[in-house]
């Protein structure tokens, strides 16, 4: 994992380019990572971790008729997240995470370790990927926090 961030951050830094995470299920995982190496300051803007609906409505301005007509754990509340994340943010690229990492709280529709991963850039089309990830939460979590990391290196690649 320090091979991509360290991948990630001079790819971003080399492109003048600045990110800001949307998160979730990860719960700042993504933002921790990314801080993890010194001067992290040059290519990561700022993190919104947003739990609850109401946090994903006040701080990215996901609509609330979004979250009741297609859940939290959405492909088009993670766009949402993303465009949020954008829009309040001076990163010029943008990650989004929501999910369902367990125990508890699955259904057949939405299995436990369903997650959506959005990737965003100023002025461009958001990719909104769906994945359903194995094993307990902390292991759903971290391949979630893995898995839009190396979104972002492929977008910025």
């Amino acid at each position: 994992m320090t091979a991509l961030i360290t991948e990630l951050s001079t790819k971003l830094r080399d492109r003048n380019l600045k990110l800001a995470t949307a998160e979730s299920c990860t719960g700042g995982l993504i933002a921790a990572a990314l801080t993890d190496l010194a001067g992290s300051s040059d290519i990561f803007d700022r993190g919104f971790v947003t739990y609850s609906n109401d946090a994903k409505i006040d701080m990215l301005g996901v609509s609330r008729e979004t979250i009741t007509s297609f859940g939290a754990v959405s492909a088009e509340t993670a766009d949402e997240m993303v465009s949020g994340a954008l829009a309040n943010s001076l990163a010029n690229i943008a990650v989004s995470v929501t999910g369902i990492a367990g125990p508890s709280g699955g259904s057949d529709d939405k299995p436990v370790g369903l997650v959506y991963i959005g990737i965003g850039k100023k002025g461009g089309i958001n990719n909104i990927y769906r994945h359903v990830f194995a094993g307990d939460r902390n292991a759903v979590r971290q391949q979630a926090k893995d898995m839009a990391l190396t979104y972002v290196l492929k977008q910025i690649s």
